[in-house]
């Protein structure tokens, strides 16, 4: 009886690999692929900016007969805070962005420097605000952005000549002045609409002629001022629409 239960049990052991083999393979999920996700900088976006500012003013006035006399170029630094808008446009899912933006600050940036042609006579300068009217050209590395930009600035400025013991206002003028703008800066999406970053502008605003009127409506100089402005701003914007991350 040994022998025969001995041998159906070696027996049933040399089937059963055989029927395993026979058996359909089991159905397994096949694993999940990997869809990358990329931040999506196309839309109007509308933000706040603060910062940093520094002008250099660089003062020539007429002396005796007629000649150009170098007088100064005092520098005057301080705060600014505004606003912008803007589109961008990121082509075909790529890293390549094209924008528009227009930008307008309010600014306090004041300075005095004594006359080095006449000590009894301070100059005193004041940027008071400005607007940038630019396009941006950047590269998108999914959701941080590099970018240039560059267009025409416009400042609004007010100079004045005061006697340097007593303070009284001996000439002043204010005008409004165009010129150029240059920058780049870094941005960074941290949500889907929202964005922060850091931005750098230098203003171009080549020389003017004016003449600088008295408290009795006088002329009182006739000078040449050539001004140049440098920005450190920090950014917040928000992109209008929907999500700003496509899978793709």
């Amino acid at each position: 009886m040994k022998a025969i239960v001995l041998g159906a049990i070696l027996g049933f052991g040399s089937v059963v690999p055989s029927l395993a083999a026979d058996l359909p393979a089991r159905p397994y999920p096949a694993p999940v692929s990997y869809v990358p996700i990329q931040y999506e900088w196309t839309g109007l976006y509308v933000g706040a900016n603060g910062g940093y500012g520094r002008v250099q003013d660089c003062l020539r006035t007429s002396g005796p007969f007629g000649v150009i006399v170098e007088e100064a170029c005092p520098s005057a630094g301080g705060g600014v805070a505004g606003g912008q808008v803007g589109y961008r446009w990121q082509f075909g899912g790529g890293p390549m962005v094209w924008g528009l933006e227009a930008q307008g600050d309010w600014a306090s940036l004041h300075g005095s420097h004594v006359s080095s042609i006449d000590p009894t006579i301070t100059n005193r300068t004041k940027l008071q605000d400005f607007g940038l009217f630019t396009g941006q050209f950047g590269y998108a590395l999914n959701n941080v952005l590099f970018y240039a930009k560059g267009g025409a600035a416009v400042t609004s400025d007010r100079y004045e000549d005061i006697a340097t013991a007593s303070g009284a206002v001996l000439g002043s003028v204010s005008q409004t002045r165009w010129g150029g703008t240059a920058g780049a800066g870094v941005e960074y999406g941290f949500t889907p609409n929202w964005t922060a970053g850091f931005e750098y502008d230098r203003l171009f605003m080549g020389g003017k002629n004016v003449t600088y009127i008295g408290p009795a409506g006088i002329a009182f100089a006739n000078k040449q001022i050539t001004r140049d402005v440098d920005l450190f701003t920090v950014r917040v914007n928000y992109k209008f629409g929907g999500p700003s991350f496509v899978m793709f």
